[in-house]
């Protein structure tokens, strides 16, 4: 069996940062994947499941509600080893081109105070498993180290 592209990546050498892990044709347009990395891999300690449950419902409402990016939001979620999260949008985009849209997201979530969008049991399948204040906490952490800073090493994936 082939290795898909995504295992193919050096995890010891990723950073925390905003990567296009892949470009799909679908229907005759391209759907561009973000890897929105949060943490380094196998370096630091994951995000806890509670912090990026509670990211995950803001993020993908936030997403949804952008009138500039709302209509060309597919999908996003958290990645199985809780470094990071998906972002898949309609349209052919580099990882530059949404670093502002990355920004105004985290910020939303580091500032949130409120109810956590969709965190009823008629609404979640895991509706207590919910921790705003490490998501504020992540986020912020996110915002001020990574994005805040980007470069280069932060929206290409390492050889």
């Amino acid at each position: 069996m082939n290795k898909i592209p995504s295992f193919t990546i050096n995890h010891e050498k990723l950073l925390p940062g905003i990567y296009v892990s892949r470009k799909d044709s679908v229907g005759g347009e391209i759907v561009t994947t973000f890897d929105i990395r949060m943490k380094a891999p196998n370096r630091e300690p994951v995000l806890h499941q509670g912090a990026i449950h509670t990211i995950e419902h803001l993020a993908a409402t936030y997403l949804r509600n952008d009138e500039e990016w709302k209509d060309r939001i597919i999908y996003w979620g958290p990645m199985g080893c809780l470094t990071g999260n998906y972002l898949l949008i309609r349209g052919d985009y580099e990882s530059k081109d949404i670093v502002d849209l990355m920004k105004r997201t985290f910020k939303f979530v580091a500032e949130y105070d409120g109810e956590i969008p969709g965190a009823a049991a008629k609404d979640c399948g895991n509706y207590l498993l919910h921790d705003l204040p490490m998501a504020r906490w992540e986020s912020r952490k996110y915002l001020s180290e990574t994005l805040e800073h980007i470069s280069e090493d932060n929206l290409v994936y390492p050889e």
